[in-house]
């Protein structure tokens, strides 16, 4: 069946003339004073959306939050949820201040007051407690941003992830560096892995180093270090320079992995090709041109990506930046995106009932603005198989998608020597 809701935020949504069809009750029903058990039509239906609107990554979630709205109006622009009736989506805003134990508190209370679904949260620490109360609640939770595999490895039913987890990232990384490298001719080696040492570290280390090495490619050093506390990386950079590694790769947050950069730029490793971010959370910022030595130029990023070979998200990127005076994050594209599949799956389902929404989800086969191989397709897990990366480099003063060929922008540019003279 083709998905009526199946657009972007600048396109009209497609009308629809599906008959408007029954399902149990909700508390958000109640409280809106309309039931789709009766045969009426649902006025609104109520999308939870968990960010952090303060604290240290409040930038990305206030970015998150605008392009889940505009999400929500290209939608009710469109005439709303047709199989409910024209039912409007409602956005019920909750900063979790980047804390677990917020988000939990904030996720409970989205769903007492009536959310049929939530979105969120972009740590995965809070999206572990989110899942946990969406899983309690029989409510759908589709994880815009949170890549840790322990998320959906807890056999939940309601929790859906549309990005790559860590170890597919990790994967997907070091294969896409070892074929990028050699169609270049100059086939990587020796790779030096240096990560955080949490959680997401230590995921994408383990699948980087498990590909790599069935490749043949060397990791050696692995050197871990502590994002919170860290304030210098000379020391690490100083190990990396003496093991004669031509590839420094890098699974870090954006503070360390600046570090990283300019650590690089003070030891000036010799015989070091790329330095090559992993699910990194700086090389393919835009204010990494800003605050990186010599603008960054040169360094790679293996990551989940907006798809900006896509008109549709072009379209969506444009706009965005007309609205909010920057340019989109990745991320604000994955919260678009989670709102958009979850109406996709409101209209399937005819139906704000929990259970029903979790299988049209679960069926969905929606086409998303961020990289990705194919349709969404979710396991019995909620992951996509077909999540996937792209390959970016920092190129003239721009972020820019290089690697697989389909999606380039441009060509690699490999060797890059990180260091400027």
């Amino acid at each position: 069946m083709t998905r009526a809701l199946r657009t972007s935020a600048i396109t009209a949504l497609a009308a629809t003339s599906l008959a408007l069809t029954s399902c149990s009750g909700s508390a958000l029903q109640q409280a809106s004073g309309s039931s789709d058990t009766s045969g009426e039509a649902v006025e609104e239906v109520v999308i939870g959306a968990l960010h952090p609107l303060s604290g240290a990554s409040a930038a990305d979630g206030q970015a998150m939050e605008a392009a889940a709205q505009m999400a929500v109006e290209a939608v009710n622009d469109a005439g709303g949820i047709a199989s409910l009736g024209g039912a409007e989506l409602v956005l019920a805003s909750a900063d979790t201040q980047g804390k677990a134990e917020v988000g939990q508190s904030e996720a409970t209370r989205l769903v007492q007051e009536g959310a049929a679904a939530l979105i969120g949260t972009y740590q995965s620490a809070v999206s572990s407690n989110v899942a946990s109360v969406a899983e309690r609640n029989q409510v759908p939770f589709v994880i815009d941003v949170s890549n840790l595999d322990a998320i959906l490895d807890q056999g939940y039913t309601y929790t859906f992830r549309i990005q790559p987890n860590a170890s597919a990232m990790g994967a997907q990384g070091a294969d896409s560096l070892i074929a990028m490298s050699a169609a270049a001719g100059t086939p990587v080696r020796k790779v030096a892995f240096l990560h955080e040492q949490g959680n997401f570290g230590q995921a994408t280390l383990a699948a980087f180093e498990a590909e790599a090495e069935a490749q043949g490619v060397q990791v050696d050093p692995v050197i871990s270090y502590d994002a919170t506390s860290v304030s210098d990386m000379t020391t690490q950079l100083q190990q990396v320079a003496a093991s004669g590694a031509d590839v420094l790769a890098v699974a870090g947050y954006y503070r360390d992995s600046l570090l990283v950069s300019q650590a690089v730029q003070t030891i000036q490793p010799a015989g070091l090709n790329a330095v090559y971010g992993v699910a990194n959370g700086a090389y393919d910022q835009p204010q990494f041109l800003t605050d990186a030595p010599a603008g960054g130029a040169g360094y790679f990023d293996a990551n989940y990506h907006w798809d900006v070979s896509d008109p549709r998200a072009q379209e969506l990127a444009a706009r965005f930046e007309q609205e909010q005076g920057e340019p989109i994050r990745t991320s604000a594209v994955e919260a678009y995106d989670a709102v958009m599949l979850i109406a996709d799956a409101l209209q399937e389902a005819g139906s704000t009932d929990g259970a029903a929404v979790r299988d049209a989800l679960r069926a969905s086969d929606y086409d998303p603005l961020v990289v990705n191989d194919g349709p969404v397709s979710f396991g019995e897990d909620g992951e996509n198989k077909n999540a996937a990366i792209v390959v970016m480099q920092v190129q003239d003063g721009a972020v820019k998608q290089v690697f697989p060929e389909a999606l380039a922008e441009s060509a690699p540019v490999y060797p890059a020597s990180p260091v400027t003279p």
